[in-house]
């Protein structure tokens, strides 16, 4: 089973990107975050025709949102909110062999890393705590789950391009990743793609608009994961960051595909 997950930043308007991501790698799941579509106008006629059929979509106008589209069917679905709003930022389904998947978009917390005087960093930080709570008490560590999607936050040394000059930029903040590091040790998880790249190497998925020639700066930052629990661990086979879907034509993402293969 090969999983991707992208920050599409509009599937509408990114549409020939995803089918050339469908063309390229034939995922049988793909996870999407960013959608930016009220769920009666997502563009589901093409992907269907690549052998999408089986859609869970949870979508709003112009901001978030988030969809699992599949080859395989869902055993079940549901969607869950966070902090009091009803903001299209996680979907989950269990898929063949009773793997229960979660497609999530954290918020990313504003520009002040602050939470008395950034409202939406204190909402960043309270949707980690609430997440890292829910998997304690309503999930456990032998269920065999997948989560992907755009955290936010990157959490080692070697995600960022710059640990010194990040510590005080959101996403990788200590207070950020030490909250998201509880949420990983609460139930377990396993970072799937550090399975496969070891901390000691950088690695990214995602590289600002700002820069002018992003691939040459290269100042990169590792916000979207895939983290599998124990009991999956042993089924991990690959990965893959398509780090040249950066600078995919005609209006690219600064996020880029990630995904992993499961022996299952």
């Amino acid at each position: 089973m090969r999983i991707a997950t992208w920050n599409i930043n509009s599937v509408r308007m990114r549409m020939d990107l995803l089918l050339r991501l469908i063309d390229e790698t034939q995922p049988d799941v793909i996870c999407l975050q960013e959608t930016k579509v009220v769920d009666t106008d997502f563009p589901m006629a093409p992907l269907a025709e690549k052998g999408y059929v089986h859609a869970h979509i949870h979508g709003m106008k112009s901001y978030n949102g988030v969809a699992i589209l599949s080859k395989l069917p869902f055993a079940s679905r549901d969607v869950q909110h966070w902090c009091g709003k009803q903001d299209c930022r996680h979907v989950f389904a269990e898929l063949p062999g009773g793997i229960e998947l979660h497609s999530v978009y954290i918020p990313a917390g504003g520009d002040i890393p602050d939470p008395e005087q950034n409202d939406k960093f204190a909402h960043k930080l309270q949707f980690v705590d609430e997440m890292t709570e829910w998997w304690t008490t309503r999930r456990s560590s032998d269920r065999r789950m997948v989560m992907v999607g755009d955290l936010n936050i990157a959490p080692l040394e070697n995600d960022v391009w710059s640990h010194k000059e990040l510590l005080k930029i959101v996403s990788h903040t200590p207070v950020e990743v030490a909250k998201l590091t509880a949420m990983q040790a609460s139930i377990g998880w396993v970072d799937a793609l550090r399975h496969f790249v070891p901390p000691t190497e950088k690695l990214y998925t995602w590289w600002s608009y700002r820069a002018k020639d992003w691939a040459a700066s290269d100042r990169g930052r590792r916000l979207d994961h895939i983290w599998v629990t124990p009991p999956l661990k042993d089924a991990l086979t690959g990965h893959r960051v398509l780090r040249e879907a950066r600078g995919w034509e005609p209006k690219p993402s600064d996020h880029v595909p990630v995904m992993v293969d499961l022996a299952v």
